[in-house]
């Protein structure tokens, strides 16, 4: 990356909103040692969660709740978002997030569990927008969930795409690389979505349901 782009990619970063319920969701994602997406990848979901009009989203990866409020503030006043995490401690946290930000209970249904047998139990084709956020090592099986749960028109978001910039370079071969690698090759090759791949954050795919 040049330094032009370089500093083209902070002031991104820089220019997204935070507010004062989003700095402190946060830090909190800190002292639990829990990775947020960026500011930019955070108004990037907002607004797919607002370009699709979404009322059913389905996130993988709690975490203190940050890409969760992104979304909730993006989708329809009515909307319900399915949130997983492994974590019971991540969602106590993030359910304080939700109640400081004044959402109301009937909006967030926070799921505590191993993501691939939560998202075996959800109804297919029920979904505006399926987002996953975690570790490369179940990305994959996550992946070919949400594309199962999508409705038509709907969108798959995979954040950490890059993978702390490592994809891109055919020299890493490790497995977090590799297995992030080949979830964004399966993406491309998969006949029933429409891909692009964005530098945002630690990267971004995008794929919407044909």
């Amino acid at each position: 990356m040049s330094a032009d782009k370089a500093l083209s990619w902070a002031f991104c970063e820089e220019s997204a909103p935070l507010d004062e319920l989003l700095v402190i969701a946060r830090e909190r994602a800190a002292e639990v040692g829990v990775e947020p997406v960026s500011p930019a990848t955070g108004s990037l979901l907002t607004v797919l969660a607002g370009a699709a009009h979404a009322r059913s989203v389905v996130e993988v990866g709690t975490g203190t709740g940050v890409g969760s409020l992104h979304l909730l503030r993006g989708m329809e006043p009515d909307g319900v978002l399915t949130t997983i995490d492994v974590e019971a401690e991540h969602q106590r946290w993030a359910k304080r997030t939700f109640a400081d930000a004044g959402i109301r209970p009937t909006r967030v249904r926070a799921i505590w569990g191993r993501a691939g047998d939560v998202l075996s139990r959800l109804t297919d084709a029920a979904y505006d927008m399926v987002v996953v956020d975690g570790d490369p090592e179940g990305a994959a099986g996550y992946v070919e969930h949400g594309v199962r749960l999508l409705r038509p028109g709907g969108l798959l978001v995979v954040v950490h795409a890059l993978w702390r910039d490592q994809v891109g370079d055919p020299a890493r071969r490790d497995e977090a690389t590799t297995l992030a690698r080949e979830v964004g090759r399966t993406v491309r090759a998969d006949d029933r979505l429409q891909s692009t791949l964005l530098p945002t954050g630690d990267g971004v795919l995008v794929a919407v349901r044909r």
